[in-house]
């Protein structure tokens, strides 16, 4: 973003950044700073005062309050939900000891290299060995024998991590108490030690997904599992799509209007809910600010259709243009002109998902947890 700002005209005026006297584009580490500047709530709360002030017209003048010669349509919104994948490897079990070698040896290494060292072969070697011990375990899925190899070489990995950790541990607390000897400052020497302290604290539950897996030869329930070693708050999510059957990352859930301004969202650090589940609890959210008798039409995908969902809209007075479950049901409904009027606009929500994930979010999303941005 602070290089697009840079480079594009269009972009400065859109921030406003050419309107001083010297065009001054913020740096990443700024952008970062204005990210979390306001929580989620204070976030919605401006987004539904400026969907609200575009939808008020003045009699007076014939435009709404921020001068759009067309009122905002809250009167139907569309529902969908989609992945918001991490920017992580596949999550092999054994390529997690080795993520964790390359950090906790990196972080040795550049602790080394400030002059605080405790007797160990030089950092390199064992990043050598694991690398090494990476292409075994590839090369052992080719051979006959390949789970008695596989198991021999995960027992190697194992060894090899119990050292690495050992290593890591020491140089971790000779910097904890000595960081004054160092050209360091305390708040430089946190960031290593939060580096390291990361990577200890699930090594070895990593070690045991590996071995429960390769040795033990027993499934790891997805929920128990270590997927990235550097991303806490990331699930599998089973999306069952041609090229995506299995994501990995987080649920974004998104609600918008007839114009494509998005009404409504989520994003859901657990494991997310079935889609028919994340319906009413954003109908709850554009019922309380919503004056009332605006919002009249819910439409959305057959993830969203569900007996409780379809007494839930018409407890409410809402017209149901979610897309029926059922194939009679649905042949019934297709004839209907404010149904099939639904449902051929549901296509544009899916391409408003791209532009979000594509331009807005970015691919690998930017952000780096749950705590880095103004997110439900």
């Amino acid at each position: 973003m602070s290089r697009r700002l840079a480079e594009c005209a269009l972009f400065q005026w859109f921030c406003g950044v050419d309107r001083l006297e010297e065009v001054r584009v913020p740096s990443k580490s700024q952008l970062a700073r204005y990210f979390q500047w306001l929580p989620e709530a204070q976030v919605q709360g401006l987004v539904r005062r400026l969907l609200l002030a575009a939808r008020e017209a003045d009699a007076g003048t014939g435009f709404n309050r921020l001068w759009l010669a067309n009122e905002l349509e809250l009167d139907t919104v569309w529902m969908d939900s989609t992945c918001v994948a991490a920017d992580i490897h596949f999550p092999v079990d054994w390529v997690l000891l080795r993520d964790a070698t390359r950090t906790l040896m990196k972080a040795t290494g550049l602790i080394r290299a400030h002059g605080l060292k405790r007797r160990m072969p030089a950092p390199e070697q064992f990043l050598r060995a694991m690398n090494q011990q990476c292409i075994a375990m590839v090369q052992a899925g080719k051979r006959a024998d390949a789970k008695r190899a596989r198991k021999r070489v995960l027992r190697e990995m194992k060894r090899l991590s119990r050292v690495v950790r050992q290593h890591a541990r020491r140089h971790r607390d000779l910097l904890d108490t000595h960081w004054q000897e160092t050209d360091w400052t305390r708040a430089q020497a946190e960031q290593v030690l939060a580096r390291i302290d990361g990577v200890l604290a699930q090594l070895p539950r990593a070690v045991k997904q590996a071995h429960e897996g390769i040795i033990g030869e027993r499934p790891v329930a997805n929920a128990d599992k270590i997927l990235s070693l550097y991303e806490g708050d990331l699930h599998v999510i089973v999306r069952g799509k041609a090229g995506a059957a299995v994501e990995f990352g987080n649920t974004l859930f998104l609600a918008e209007q007839r114009q494509g301004l998005v009404v409504d969202w989520h994003l859901y650090q657990a494991s997310a809910p079935a889609d028919s589940r994340q319906l009413p609890a954003s109908l709850e959210r554009l019922q309380s600010w919503l004056p009332a008798g605006v919002l009249e039409a819910v439409g959305g995908d057959r993830g969203f259709d569900s007996k409780a969902n379809r007494a839930l809209l018409a407890e409410a007075g809402l017209f149901n243009g979610l897309c029926p479950r059922g194939v009679a049901e649905l042949q019934r409904r297709r004839h209907g002109a404010r149904f099939g009027k639904i449902q051929r606009r549901r296509s544009q929500t899916e391409g408003r998902i791209g532009i979000l994930k594509n331009d807005f979010l970015g691919r690998p999303l930017r952000a780096r947890d749950m705590s880095t941005g103004p997110w439900g």
